[in-house]
């Protein structure tokens, strides 16, 4: 039987509105049923699924209602001066037709609505939309974040907060990024919104309880030295991240920074937080204050009403804590120490230095010239010490180091980004504890390095020296620079490729 429905609704207008529809809803079904069913699916997949698509569905259906307007608005209507609207006769069989459609296929619309705002809402807020859909650029970025610690939270949780409100802010912000990918005018590399974070106390403390930190921590490092034999030393220490007891908790230790009974604010006089000349302590138990002003850099104060006095929390020192991008000095030794990279090689540690400091227009531009640097260097000064098959295995192991941390295309390198956990390529600690903070009445934060850690064992492998128990041991340069140490900031020599 065929329906009969409104004349109105035969026109192009309508009828493409209705194809477009329709075809739109086959593909939303079937695509669906392909990402749950068969468990396939991407990044671009959800895209088309549940924003592309059913954006085709409602330019269709919303072209339905503007084809019978101007079908009707073409003919000479034949009513009377009073009468402008049109008049709904259910006696009428396409009126009734066109009812019954109208409201089943709404009712049907609505329910697909439903489910697909939901799997469009979690699509969007899953990790694999964040990280892979705007690949070129989040590829730095989602490849550390791979690599962290916190590889299992997904990224909304510390981006985005709950509800819809933080839902709605982040969406709109992403609109210019949308427009930056697009037009092509996104910064390279990548800014770190530092100023537009979170607080930690919404992020971080969610799953780290402020309040329950566990006894010290012993911590094993391994180095290379940039000789000929690639020598290893080792050094141990004691982390004082809380009290030497557990009861003792946040009272002292590193974490003492954001211990309840004290407030550390400061200043700082650029974007990434590098210079702090700055700090202010308050006990908030006895309410004394001290202000710590850097002797060599000290404010004028006008300068105060236009700089951020910022509380010190977790975010100031742990501030790369899922994309941070080592620096060559950390990631070779770490593939030596893995045997990523063969310790064997002769001169393998200094050699892989120099290849990974040089700046290059692309992945496969660092590739070709690791390997050929590579190849060129043992053919011409060890032909008879270095075998192939531990030549092919340090260049596979420095491309994928390179490859994690290193970024040309998006010129993303370790010295864009700081890390202010430790004092080794980046001041990190230094920015505050640098014995020139000073207060009026003389008192200074101090850079005593047995504040935060003590040395339990330091040595080469064949000569490895142990501290007696609660005697820790002195540090000892690798290299003999003599007493130069301790006058200059590790900063001064370490830069990321001088170990």
């Amino acid at each position: 039987m065929k329906i009969q429905l409104p004349k109105s609704t035969q026109n192009w207008i309508t009828i493409i509105g209705a194809t477009i529809s329709l075809i739109s809803l086959f593909m939303i079904v079937f695509l669906f049923a392909i990402s749950v069913f068969l468990n396939q699916g991407s990044s671009y997949l959800g895209l088309v699924t549940f924003i592309i698509l059913p954006s085709f569905l409602v330019a269709g259906l919303i072209l339905i209602p503007i084809g019978m307007y101007r079908k009707s608005r073409s003919k000479e209507p034949d009513k009377s001066p009073g009468e402008r609207w049109p008049k709904i006769d259910f006696n009428d069989l396409r009126t009734r037709n066109a009812f019954f459609i109208f409201s089943i296929g709404t009712t049907f619309f609505l329910l697909f609505s439903a489910v697909g705002s939901y799997e469009a809402f979690h699509y969007t807020e899953s990790t694999e939309f964040c990280g892979t859909l705007c690949h070129s650029v989040m590829h730095p970025e989602f490849t550390a974040y791979q690599n962290s610690a916190h590889s299992r939270v997904a990224c909304v949780d510390c981006h985005v907060g709950s509800g819809a409100d933080w839902y709605a802010k982040s969406k709109l912000s992403g609109l210019y990024q949308v427009y930056a990918v697009l037009a092509n005018v996104y910064p390279k590399p990548i800014e770190t919104p530092v100023r537009n974070l979170r607080p930690a106390r919404e992020t971080c403390e969610e799953c780290h309880w402020p309040e329950k930190f566990y006894d010290r921590k012993v911590r094993s490092f391994k180095h290379y030295i940039t000789d000929e034999r690639n020598t290893e030393w080792n050094i141990d220490m004691l982390m004082k991240v809380s009290g030497q007891h557990s009861a003792g908790g946040l009272n002292e230790g590193i974490h003492w920074h954001i211990n309840p009974k004290v407030k550390i604010d400061y200043i700082a006089t650029d974007y990434k937080r590098e210079m702090i000349p700055w700090v202010r302590y308050t006990d908030l138990e006895t309410g004394e204050v001290t202000i710590y002003e850097d002797e060599q850099f000290k404010l004028d104060p006008k300068m105060f009403d236009s700089l951020e006095v910022r509380t010190m929390d977790c975010m100031d020192c742990h501030n790369r804590p899922s994309h941070n991008y080592n620096p060559p000095a950390f990631f070779i030794n770490q593939a030596i120490a893995s045997g990523a990279i063969p310790a064997e090689l002769p001169g393998i540690k200094e050699l892989s230095m120099e290849i990974c400091d040089k700046e290059y227009s692309s992945t496969d531009e660092a590739h070709l010239n690791i390997e050929s640097t590579i190849k060129k260097y043992y053919s011409e000064n060890y032909t008879n010490m270095a075998s192939p098959e531990l030549i092919a295995r340090a260049i596979e192991g420095i491309k994928a180091s390179f490859s994690k941390n290193i970024f040309p295309e998006m010129r993303v390198r370790w010295n864009f980004y700081p890390n202010h956990i430790g004092h080794m390529e980046f001041n990190g600690c230094f920015r505050c504890h640098d014995n020139l903070h000073v207060s009026m009445d003389g008192k200074s934060i101090k850079n005593d390095c047995n504040q935060c850690h003590v040395i339990t064992a330091q040595g080469s492998k064949d000569n490895l020296v142990v501290s007696a128990m609660n005697k820790p041991l002195e540090f000892k340069h690798p290299t003999n620079i003599d007493e130069a140490w301790k006058d200059l900031l590790c900063v001064d020599c370490h830069t990321g490729v001088n170990p």
